[in-house]
């Protein structure tokens, strides 16, 4: 019960997030794109290759996700650094502070 309560309340800030970040007109990343990588993110399954694609289009968006703590754990956390391992993306980023 608790992890589907934390999966709704991580879809709804996904798209709050989409929201904002769209009426800002900063860097076009859609971390609702990676809802279909949740099961991974969350419960540690294997990637699925849609998931994979979406994190390789996403990737420029990692260092914003990684400054957000909405998004943060996600990525970092055993899961997330698996996830990445799993579809061929490095787990490690060199996150330069830039304006976006």
């Amino acid at each position: 019960m608790a992890k589907a309560v934390a999966m709704l309340m991580f879809m709804a800030l996904f798209v709050a997030t989409m929201s904002s970040a769209e009426s800002s007109g900063k860097l076009d990343c859609h971390p609702k794109l990676l809802s279909v990588c949740l099961p991974a993110l969350i419960h540690g399954v294997a990637p699925t290759p849609g998931c994979c694609a979406n994190l390789r289009a996403q990737q420029d968006c990692f260092c914003q996700y990684k400054r957000d703590p909405t998004f943060r754990s996600y990525l970092t956390g055993v899961n997330g650094q698996h996830t990445l391992k799993s579809c061929g993306l490095a787990t490690s980023y060199v996150c330069l502070q830039r304006a976006v």
